[in-house]
């Protein structure tokens, strides 16, 4: 068996697996987030994340079947981790970004909730709030 084909397959099987795993951990952990995000509304927290998802799968898979092919020979074991190596190596940096960006986005949709929520002072704009600290220097008699 030609030593290139037992890279690519050992590359696609732990890539596709990472791939998995990680979009499932996101999905899962991901989901209590976005129901906070969309102020308990559980279908659309569902739905988002689906789509999320899906995205994240079509991008991810997408990348790494384009970075299948190298132009290198392998001819020993050796050379089979040399290039698993740098090609998992990409596609752990390539997770890890989207992974982040997932989280920037959400984290900005989250941000943009919390402020809709705080429009309306915590008092009306006629009222006062009274102080409870007294002004001036203490007295020693005090």
């Amino acid at each position: 068996m030609d030593l290139t084909v037992l890279a690519y397959v050992i590359y696609l099987a732990i890539s596709v697996t990472l791939t998995v795993w990680v979009a499932r951990t996101l999905s899962s952990n991901g989901r209590i987030f976005l129901s906070d995000v969309m102020h308990g509304d559980e279908k659309l927290a569902d739905a988002v994340n689906h789509l999320l998802v899906v995205g994240f799968y079509l991008v991810n898979l997408g990348f790494v079947a384009l970075y299948l092919k190298t132009t290198d020979t392998i001819d020993d074991a050796r050379e089979v981790f040399e290039a698993l190596s740098v090609k998992l190596g990409v596609v752990l940096l390539v997770l890890g970004a989207m992974h982040l960006g997932n989280v920037y986005v959400l984290n900005r949709f989250r941000r943009r909730g919390l402020s809709d929520r705080e429009q309306f002072p915590p008092i009306d704009p006629d009222d006062s709030t009274p102080t409870t600290w007294a002004v001036g220097p203490k007295t020693a008699g005090a």
